[in-house]
């Protein structure tokens, strides 16, 4: 950044360093010389350097200076009132101090941006908003600050500062990154190799992704359909059968090969003809978790052609390679549908290459008819052909065979023709087989040859049998034909209803899954919820309760499809309801704990606020009554009995106001690096005097944490008390402290009777005393307060048993360099 900033302040650039972290680095604060820099509002000191980009004589007077720049927020009034053309800013997710015009610094540039003043800014790949999780897993340091993706994205430019973990490494062990007591610690820690080779990889693959952004909007804005092998994008298409998980891995494979790491997309395609025959919603549910386990993603699009629309994601999508499954239909299938999806697929795809994918059940499925036809076009066009020229071919292959075979075996044969006829065309094309195989029949093989006319009875005979058997069979055929569709149908309407219904079981479909698997089983371009129909004769509108309906667009839905869509309707109706009395218990839950709270207070009031109010009160009592000459001893006894009461009724009151802040969430946090030595003894100086003291063990090198001290005092100060109430003689409270992955873990040992694991989150609820008979010690806030006090400064509050007997509290806190 900052070499950027010099090079264009030599080019004339008026450039200013709002922000700079150098982190006590002598070659980045060097790198500053002679960059005009923020520091103070009101506050300049003249140039004494000679520079890139320096200018002669003071400065003029608008809070910058030249040198190093603090560590603070940016300026933005200042930055506003100079308008510069640059500014420079470092550490684009830092976190402003409290009290600035933003909580972020990344919203500080924003700001500027929109003043018209460019910005040259830095950022880790950890800070992306999109990655903490995985950086989460990788290094095991959550990042607290972060930048949102479209932030960055939105950069004009962006610059990958592509370091090799061995030379950052090295550039650490020679001292140019962290002082030397830090270097060890770093090293075996954050800047482990493995931990800076993913990190690496993440910046990388982020922004191959934001050059891939930038190549497709080019090729959108210039019209380039045609693939550009940038790099190897691979689709992989599911039809919900069996076969899918097979190519999903193949694909899968096939990406990892890629020499620069390809990219897995899986699509299925939505037919526009209703509900797609042969697809199980359950197995692209399966297959669609499969495709994100192995990094992959799933996309689900509606065509009217199947292969059409492959090809066009493919292209649209810059594919570089397409794996399909090989058909599941038989030979005599294919052989009478003609070409399938694959070879069409092959014959649109152009550069892109076609992977034919053969798996356990290739040629084992069976065709499934389409919704609103029969038979589709070819078949419909195919057969009237076959009608007329297979009895003309047969005519001829039996006129060279004259001689060898009798008039009843050709009569067989043309019958023969005749039902082949009907499996291809149905009963239309057989009753034209059938006719013009009689007329060739009668005219060439029966006697009279050479005429339309019969001389014999039995010939008569024969021709009319041979008619009513070719219609008969053909008809029969064709009926076949008929109830295996309307077969296949209905067992796609259950299978897919069946696998709705299980999704509703078992809570898988919330109201906008429920509207997208609505929009891709009826093949529309939208489905939505409104509360009154809409001007639009296209769009279909039904009925959702007696408020909403169900809006679908994209096309004409047919009233076959209507009684499927009426189960969907009543799924959406349901999912409504559950969400509306789910927001109903939601509104009513904060009523009933405060109910419960209420109550809880109450009884608290009524007896443990009581019971220390009415000793101090009897001990101030005695002590101002005229009746009673008490001796010095006495006097003392009474008003330590009476401060005693005050102390603990000043603990009661004090935990049930900071459990109440709690609650409503008013409670000041004020988080600073804070050590155990700092908030160890005041919380020990909090038990009885009289009682075991705790044995503490802590390491002396253990680093600081990000916590409120007084709160981080309350909560050791509550758990210590809690372990010694718990401890039995003998057996001292143990205080332990270690540091793991970037949080240090305190943990307060007792040998006490423990506890099931069934009430370990129990006793973190306020108003009990789980196991505990002693009931003058408190209203039962204790832990439920120190669990609150925990997870308000972002940390967290754990139990575990302890070995040999007893209960363990663990406190979890985030390191305070961590952060």
């Amino acid at each position: 950044m900052l070499d950027e900033g010099r090079r264009r302040a030599a080019r004339g650039t008026d450039v200013v360093v709002a922000a700079v972290e150098c982190h006590g680095r002598p070659h980045t604060e060097a790198m500053l010389d002679g960059l005009e820099t923020l520091r103070a509002p009101d506050r300049v000191r003249p140039a004494t350097t000679t520079g890139a980009g320096s200018r002669p004589g003071p400065a003029p007077d608008t809070g910058l200076r030249l040198g190093p720049a603090p560590d603070t927020g940016l300026d933005l009034d200042a930055i506003l009132r100079r308008r510069p053309e640059v500014v420079l800013v470092d550490e684009l997710a830092h976190a402003n101090p409290p009290g600035s015009r933003h909580a972020q610094r990344w919203q500080d540039v924003q700001e500027l941006l929109a003043a018209g003043i460019d910005v040259v800014a830095t950022l880790n790949i950890q800070h992306l908003e999109s990655l903490t999780d995985v950086v989460v897993k990788i290094t095991g340091v959550p990042q607290h600050d972060t930048v949102p993706d479209d932030v960055v994205r939105r950069a004009g430019q962006i610059e990958l500062v592509d370091v090799p973990p061995e030379s950052l490494r090295r550039r650490m062990a020679h001292g140019n990154i962290y002082p030397p007591e830090k270097i060890d610690a770093a090293l075996a820690n954050y800047f482990r190799p493995g931990n800076l080779t993913a990190l690496r990889e993440l910046a990388l693959f982020w922004t191959a992704d934001r050059v891939d952004e930038a190549l497709r909007r080019y090729r959108s804005e210039k019209g380039i359909d045609g693939v550009w092998e940038t790099r190897e994008r691979i689709v992989v298409a599911l039809t919900g059968g069996p076969e899918g998980e097979t190519l999903i891995r193949r694909a899968a494979r096939i990406a990892a090969r890629s020499a620069r790491g390809g990219a897995l997309l899986a699509v299925h395609v939505v037919r526009s003809d209703g509900l797609a025959a042969g697809a199980s919603h359950a197995a692209l549910a399966r297959q669609r978790r499969l495709v994100e386990s192995v990094g992959g993603s799933y996309h689900s699009v509606v065509g009217d052609d199947v292969p059409t629309a492959l090809v066009e994601f493919a292209s649209a999508e810059n594919a570089t390679q397409l794996v399909l499954g090989t058909s599941r239909r038989r030979r005599l299938e294919r052989f009478l549908t003609g070409r399938g999806i694959g070879e069409t697929t092959v014959a649109l795809s152009a550069d892109i290459d076609v992977h034919m994918v053969t798996h356990e059940r290739a040629g084992h499925g069976r065709l499934l008819p389409y919704r609103r036809r029969t038979l589709p076009v070819s078949r419909r066009v195919a057969g009237p052909v076959a009608g007329l020229l297979l009895p003309v071919l047969l005519t001829l292959l039996l006129d060279g065979a004259r001689g060898h075979l009798d008039l009843t075996s050709e009569a067989l044969l043309f019958l023969l023709t005749v039902v082949g006829v009907a499996c291809i065309g149905g009963v239309a094309s057989a009753l034209i087989a059938a006719l013009t195989a009689s007329l060739l029949l009668n005219y060439w093989f029966v006697p009279p040859i050479g005429a339309f006319s019969l001389g014999d009875a039995d010939n008569v005979l024969a021709l009319g049998v041979f008619a009513v058997v070719a219609g008969t069979v053909a008809a029969a055929a064709d009926r076949s034909l008929r109830l295996s569709r309307r077969a296949a149908r209905a067992t796609a309407e259950a299978e897919t209803l069946s696998s709705l219904a299980g999704d509703i079981v078992r809570g898988d479909q919330a109201i906008p899954a429920l509207l997208a698997r609505t929009r891709e089983t009826f093949a529309m371009d939208s489905a939505e919820l409104v509360e009154q129909p809409v001007d639009d004769p296209d769009a279909v509108h039904v009925p959702v309760g007696s408020d909403l309906f169900l809006l679908l667009r994209g096309r004409t839905l047919p009233s076959s499809e209507r009684r499927v869509l009426s189960a969907f309707v009543a799924h959406v109706a349901a999912a409504v309801e559950r969400s509306r009395l789910a927001e109903a218990a939601a509104e009513v839950e904060p009523v009933k704990a405060a109910d419960r709270m209420r109550t809880a207070l109450l009884a608290a009031v009524s007896h443990d606020l009581r019971t220390p109010l009415a000793a101090g009160w009897a001990a101030v009592g005695s002590l101002r009554s005229p009746d009673v000459e008490f001796t010095p001893e006495e006097q003392d006894e009474l008003l330590a009995t009476a401060d005693e009461s005050m102390a603990r009724l000043s603990r009661l009151v004090d935990n049930l106001l900071d459990m109440s802040r709690l609650q409503a969430g008013a409670l000041t946090l004020h988080l600073r690096a804070t050590t155990l030595e700092e908030v160890l003894p005041a919380a020990l100086d909090s038990l009885p005097p009289d009682g075991p003291a705790p044995v503490i063990h802590t390491p002396e090198d253990l680093p600081p944490v990000l916590a409120d001290p007084p709160l981080l005092e309350r909560v050791l100060a509550n758990l210590l008390a809690n372990a010694v109430r718990h401890s039995p003689p003998g057996h001292p409270v143990l205080v332990t402290a270690s540091a793991l992955g970037g949080r240090i873990e305190v943990r307060v040992v007792d040998r006490g009777p423990g506890l099931p694991p069934a009430d370990r989150e129990r006793i973190f609820e306020p108003f009990q005393r789980l196991g505990d008979t002693d009931n003058t010690t408190g209203v039962g806030l204790g832990l439920a307060l120190s669990r609150g006090l925990t997870e308000a400064m972002d940390s967290t509050l754990t139990t575990e048993d302890t070995p040999g007997g007893g209960l363990t509290m663990v406190v979890s806190l985030p390191c305070a360099d961590a952060t």
